[in-house]
């Protein structure tokens, strides 16, 4: 069968669905205190700005490496920064009999769902551990980030064209 074809509901049966998580890790960690000790006692909330980025990379037939980074810049009321924390938490999943047009969504959706609580844990605990109470980020809308990739690349490749 290729990728055009449309499988029919007994070879759908055949061959069902596969997605696991063969593993989780850290890939980079870093936090960082530059004003510490003066930074943990500033009686104020700092402004924090958070970046995700997700990446997917095939690394075999049906094994897919996922990377959820996670940036999060904290600065006082002058723009000092306060602490910096950046989180690269990967993922090898095992993806078997998902049709083509569904493979990018899967990656860059599904999985950084899967992947989210426990990068969330883990700058929790390095903030916390940092001396700051412990950051606890927002649910991330992985949709709404797959769209933004989506309008990048094809306002890249309209960019492209016109050249």
């Amino acid at each position: 069968m290729t990728d055009t074809e449309a499988a029919t509901p007994d070879q759908a049966q055949a061959n069902p669905v596969q997605f696991s998580v063969i593993a989780q890790y850290v890939r980079d960690i870093s936090f960082e205190n530059p004003a510490a000790p003066g930074s943990l006692a500033l009686g104020q909330q700092p402004k924090i700005d958070i970046g995700v980025d997700v990446q997917a990379r095939r690394l075999q037939d049906d094994r897919f490496e996922v990377e959820l980074r996670i940036r999060a810049n904290a600065t006082d009321a002058e723009g000092k920064p306060v602490f910096v924390v950046e989180l690269v938490y990967c993922g090898l999943f095992l993806v078997r009999n998902v049709p083509a047009d569904a493979l990018q969504p899967l990656c860059l959706i599904e999985c950084p769902r899967v992947l989210f609580p426990f990068a969330r844990r883990i700058i929790a605990d390095l903030t916390r551990d940092g001396g700051f109470p412990p950051l606890m980020l927002d649910p991330i809308d992985f949709v709404a980030l797959y769209r933004q990739h989506l309008a990048r690349a094809q306002a890249q490749s309209q960019a492209a064209q016109q050249q």
